[in-house]
């Protein structure tokens, strides 16, 4: 599975954060809306992301929550039809929540930056850095704690989990 070393933390200005982003030579990708659907499986985590504009895909990932960097096993498959693919995993799991978000990424060498406003949540970043087969782990950590510095990211801003473990259950 591919892997990803996370870190999840609260912003209060993303128009700082985006600064920031642009000062570091950070490369901006798009801003999307997304729709997580997040059902309730019994191992893991496993969402129905849908963008627009783009596509819709299942991730499925394992990730312990902390609020320090983490390492997350990830799967991504595309998904041609939402609807269906909602549907049929709504039928046999139910969904637990649904996480609605405008994102901007950028990207920085092996980390994809992303900027989220969170409906009902509030601001974020969200560092997640591509680890390829071969890439070091403690050079990825030490650029992650340049980032926290950059960005002047305090303890009390570290996030544990998952949106969708701040928001209610979806009835």
């Amino acid at each position: 599975m591919p892997r990803n070393i996370e870190l999840k933390v609260r912003c209060a200005d993303l128009g700082a954060a985006e600064a920031t982003c642009e000062r570091l030579g950070a490369q901006r990708q798009w801003t999307r809306r997304q729709t997580d659907l997040y059902f309730a499986v019994p191992d893991g985590r496993l969402k129905l992301r849908i963008e627009t504009p783009g596509e819709a895909m299942l991730v499925a990932y394992h990730r312990p929550d902390a609020p320090a960097p983490r390492d997350s096993h990830y799967e991504v498959t595309p998904v041609r039809d939402a609807d269906a693919e909602r549907a049929s995993l709504e039928a046999e799991f139910g969904i637990r929540t649904q996480v609605d978000k405008t994102r901007t990424l950028y990207l920085l060498e092996h980390v994809r930056i992303h900027l989220d406003d969170v409906a009902g949540l509030g601001t974020f970043i969200e560092f997640e850095a591509v680890m390829d087969p071969g890439r070091d782990d403690a050079a990825t950590h030490a650029l992650l704690a340049r980032l926290r510095a950059e960005f002047a990211i305090a303890d009390e801003d570290l996030l544990p989990g998952s949106y969708s473990d701040m928001l209610p259950p979806r009835h």
